[in-house]
C-alpha cells in the first residue's frame, strides 16, 4: 500500500505538466502520493548519506519534482594541491563560491541509488552500476556491472533499479541533471555482465516472472511529458519487445506498480481526479489484465495485496477523504469494496506500507505527523503521535516483515532513523549523536484566520536565543497546488539560515494537501484566490504576532508555487521586500489556452478550461500573476528559469520579466526622482530539467540576492554554506 498510495502519487507527478505550472515528481505529481525516486537520507556519523529509493511514495506519486540525484563527479574528491589562491578583489560572495568549489567537503558523503535483493546491494558507484554482498555495501569490494559512460550522456545518473526476481537482470534508468529525458538499459547478471538492451524514454518499469520461469520487463514510455503506453519484453533467446496497452485519454497518464509481495503488477491509470486499476497476474504475465474498477469521475484509489484480498485506498462516498477498503481479491469491482478504516477529517495520508500482519498509515493531522498501526489479524488499531518537531516522512525500502523503518525529518534537521517493532508494539528511536539543532532552535505551530474564516496552518522555525524577533529577516515558502504538501526535507541552506537568525516560515494554504482532499478541492479551479487569501492572511498574522516585518519579509517559491506568489505581489507588494522565484508558473491564462503545449490538458482540473469555459477564462484573469502587473511599487524579484523546461517554458517567463519591468519604470516616471526601484532578476540556467534542487550556483545566488537586498551582512552565512554543500 506504501508503494500504491506512492504510486498514485507518483502517477500524478508524472501527470503534471508544468510542475511549475505543477511537483514536482514531482515532478510528476499533484497529490502528494509518490515518487519512484523519492530520496532516502542516512546519517553516519555526522555524515549525510542521500539515496534513491527504489519504490514510489504515495505522498509523491501526485505531482512531485524529484530532488537531483548527484553524478558521479560529485563522489570523486577534489585534491587540495589543485587549490589556487584568491585574487584579492574578488568580494566575499565570490571567494566563497571558489571555495564551495575547489574545497573538499568534510561534513556530509552523498551516495546515488541503492536497492536490496536476495543478497545483494545495487547501487551506483562512481560511474558505475555495481552490486556487492549485503554485509560489504559499505565497503569497496564491488562487482561492476554497467559503466553509465558508454551511453555517452553528460554526467549521468541512476534514479531508480528494478532487479529481476531470480537475479538474472537487473533494469536501470539513467538521467542527466539538465534533462527529464531518461534510458533503461538491461543488463544480463553473469560471470560477465553484459548490456542486453536499452530503452528510450522509459518512465516506471517492473519485472515480473512468467510461467515457464522467463522475466517479463514491464515498462511505460514517455512522450513529450506524456505516458500513456505500456509495453512489455523478454529478453535472452525468447526476445520480444510488443505494446501492451495504450491510453486514448490525453488527460490522463499510466503508471505501472508492484504489490509489496510480488503477487500483481498494477496498471494504474489517472488524472488530478480519477483514477482506473487494472491487475496484472504476477505468476501468468501473459494472461489479459482484470480491471478492477473502471474509471468514475472524481473517484481515487489506489491497490496493495495481501492473502488474496485487495486492500484500496480511495476517496470514494462520504466524506470525499482517502479511507481504507478491503474486498476479495477475485471480486474486485466497487461494490464488494468493504469500509476497513477511516481517516480523521483535515488528515492527509502520506504514505500506506503493507506487511504480513499488519498495515501502517502515514498521516498528518493538525499539521502533525502520526503512524497507525493497524493489526490484520484482529482490527486493532495503534496511533503514535511523532515528536513534534518533525515535519515529514522518508519511506526505507524494507523487507522484514517484523520491522517498519522509516525516518523523520525536517526543513532544518537531517532525517533520523525511527523502527517500530511490531512483537513489541513499541516504537523505537535511532540513539547516539542528538544534532544540536534540537537546543538551539524552535519550531511552532501557528495558525492564521483567513478573510472566510479558515483557520491556515503554518510551521515556524527561528532560534531559540533571538531577542527581538520583530527585527529579524523572515523566509516565507508557499505552494499550494495540485493538493501537494509544501517540502519540508532537509535543507542545508534553510539550517543556515536560521543559524545566521532567520525565521522560516511555511504556510500551508489551500490548494495544497495538508488537511486532505478537501483541502486541496477548495483551492483549485474557481477557488484558487482561497490561497492567495490564506497567504496574505499568514503574512498579516505572523507580523501581528512580532515576527518579522514587512521591511525583512521575503518570499520564495518554485513551480506551481509562483501563481501565488506572482498574484500577492501584484495584489499586496507592501508585505514584502523580496522575492525568489524557481521554474515560476506565472502565465496560467496563456498556457491554458495553448493545448499544444505538452501538459495542458492533463491541468485542466487543476486550473480550469479558458479555451471553452467563459467563466474559468474570467476567473483565471482575476488572479494571473502575468495579467495582473500594472504600474505600482513590486518587491525586488530574483527568478530562476532553465533553458528548455517542458513543464514551465521559458518564453511565458521571459515575458513575464520584460512586462514586470516595463511596470516599475512606468511607476518609477510618475513617482519622480530619488525613487528607488526594485531589483528584476532574471536568472536563465542550462538544461531542460524543470528543478536543479540542489545546484550550488543557484542556492548561492539565491541567498546572496536575499542578503543584499535586506542589507545584511553574509559573510557569515556562506562560510557556514561549506560545512554543508557538496559539489
Amino acid at each position: 500500500m506504501q508503494q500504491k498510495t506512492k504510486l498514485f502519487l507518483q502517477a500524478l507527478k508524472y501527470s503534471i505538466p508544468h510542475l511549475g505550472k505543477c511537483m514536482q515528481k514531482q515532478h510528476l505529481n499533484h497529490y502528494n502520493f509518490a515518487d519512484h525516486y523519492y530520496n532516502r537520507i542516512k546519517l553516519k556519523k555526522y555524515h549525510l548519506t542521500k539515496c534513491l529509493q527504489n519504490k514510489p511514495k504515495i505522498s509523491e506519486l501526485a505531482r512531485n519534482i524529484p530532488s537531483r540525484s548527484f553524478s558521479c563527479k560529485d563522489l570523486q574528491p577534489v585534491k587540495q594541491e589543485n587549490e589556487k589562491p584568491l585574487p584579492e578583489n574578488m568580494d566575499a560572495f565570490e571567494k566563497v563560491r571558489t571555495k564551495l568549489e575547489t574545497q573538499p567537503q568534510e561534513e556530509y558523503e552523498i551516495i546515488s541509488v541503492e536497492v536490496k535483493h536476495g543478497g545483494f546491494v545495487y547501487y551506483q558507484e562512481g560511474c558505475c552500476l555495481v552490486r556487492s554482498k549485503d554485509e560489504e555495501a559499505d565497503n569497496d569490494n564491488y562487482e561492476v556491472l554497467f559503466n553509465l559512460e558508454e551511453l555517452k550522456l553528460d554526467q549521468p545518473f541512476i534514479d531508480c533499479i528494478r532487479v529481476a526476481p531470480d537475479e538474472k537482470y537487473v533494469a536501470a534508468k539513467i538521467r542527466t541533471e539538465d534533462s527529464e529525458a531518461s534510458t533503461c538499459v538491461i543488463i544480463k547478471l553473469s560471470d560477465q555482465p553484459v548490456m542486453e538492451a536499452s530503452f528510450p524514454n522509459v518512465s516506471s518499469f517492473e519485472w515480473v516472472k512468467d510461467e515457464e520461469d522467463e522475466d517479463v520487463l514491464f515498462y511505460t514510455f514517455q512522450r513529450n511529458l506524456r505516458c500513456h503506453d505500456v509495453y512489455r519484453a523478454t529478453f535472452g533467446d525468447n526476445k520480444r519487445n510488443e505494446r501492451f496497452y495504450t491510453e486514448k485519454d490525453p488527460s490522463y497518464f499510466v503508471f505501472l506498480y508492484l504489490t509489496k509481495d510480488s503477487r500483481f503488477l498494477t496498471i494504474n491509470i489517472m488524472n488530478k481526479t480519477t483514477s482506473e486499476v487494472w491487475l496484472i497476474d504476477g505468476l501468468s504475465p501473459w494472461d489479459p489484465p482484470v480491471l478492477i474498477q473502471k474509471r468514475i469521475h472524481g473517484v481515487l484509489y489506489y491497490v496493495e495485496h495481501r492473502d488474496d484480498e485487495l486492500y484500496i485506498l480511495t476517496n470514494v462516498g462520504e466524506p470525499t477523504e482517502f479511507k481504507l477498503m478491503r474486498t476479495a481479491a477475485d471480486t474486485p469491482a466497487i461494490m464488494n469494496w468493504d469500509l476497513f478504516f477511516t481517516m480523521k477529517r483535515n488528515t492527509k495520508v502520506i504514505d500506506l506500507d503493507m506487511f504480513k500482519d499488519h498495515c501502517v498509515l502515514f498521516l498528518k493531522h493538525s499539521n502533525l505527523l502520526y503512524v497507525n498501526v493497524i493489526g490484520l489479524a484482529d482490527d486493532s488499531v495503534r496511533s503514535l503521535k511523532l515528536p513534534p518537531w518533525a515535519c515529514g516522512f522518508i519511506m526505507d525500502t524494507n523487507s522484514d516483515p517484523k520491522n517498519c523503518p522509516f525516518q523523520l525529518c525536517s526543513p532544518i534537521r537531517p532525517p533520523k532513523y525511527y523502527t517500530y517493532k511490531f512483537a513489541e508494539g513499541k516504537l523505537f528511536e535511532e540513539t547516539g549523536h542528538e544534532d544540536p539543532i534540537t537546543k538551539t532552535s524552535r519550531v511552532l505551530r501557528l495558525e492564521a484566520k483567513s478573510k472566510d474564516g479558515k483557520l491556515v496552518p503554518m510551521t515556524v522555525f527561528h532560534k531559540t536565543d533571538s531577542e527581538d524577533l520583530q527585527k529579524k529577516p523572515l523566509l516565507i515558502h508557499v505552494y499550494g497546488a495540485y493538493g501537494m504538501d509544501l517540502k519540508m526535507n532537509f535543507r542545508p541552506e534553510r539550517r543556515v539560515l536560521v543559524d545566521d537568525g532567520w525565521i522560516l516560515a511555511y504556510c500551508h494554504v489551500r490548494g495544497g494537501g495538508e488537511l486532505g482532499l478537501q483541502w486541496h478541492a477548495d483551492g483549485r479551479l474557481t477557488k484558487k484566490l482561497n490561497g492567495l487569501a490564506d497567504l496574505e492572511a499568514c503574512i498579516k498574522t505572523l507580523h501581528g504576532q512580532g515576527f518579522s516585518q514587512p521591511s525583512l519579509t521575503t518570499l520564495t517559491a518554485f513551480s506551481a508555487g509562483g501563481v501565488l506568489a506572482g498574484a500577492l505581489c501584484n495584489s499586496n507588494p507592501e508585505l514584502l521586500r523580496a522575492v525568489t522565484l524557481e521554474a515560476p508558473f506565472l502565465d496560467v491564462l496563456n498556457t491554458m489556452m495553448d493545448t499544444t503545449l505538452p501538459l495542458t490538458l492533463e491541468e485542466l482540473e487543476e486550473w480550469g478550461n479558458p479555451s471553452s469555459d467563459e467563466k474559468h477564462k474570467n476567473y483565471i484573469k482575476r488572479y494571473c500573476p502575468y495579467q495582473n502587473i500594472k504600474p505600482q511599487h513590486y518587491p525586488s524579484v530574483h527568478i530562476t528559469a532553465y533553458e528548455n523546461d517542458e513543464r514551465v517554458p521559458l518564453k511565458g517567463i521571459v515575458s513575464y520579466t520584460e512586462k514586470l519591468k516595463e511596470a516599475i519604470s512606468e511607476h518609477a516616471k510618475d513617482t519622480g526622482e530619488g525613487y528607488q526601484a526594485p531589483n528584476i532578476i532574471l536568472d536563465i540556467q542550462p538544461g531542460g530539467n524543470h528543478v536543479i534542487e540542489d545546484s550550488h550556483k543557484k542556492i548561492t545566488a539565491q541567498i546572496k540576492f536575499l542578503y543584499e537586498e535586506l542589507g545584511l551582512d553574509s559573510t557569515s552565512v556562506f562560510e557556514d554554506l561549506k560545512k554543508y554543500l557538496k559539489f
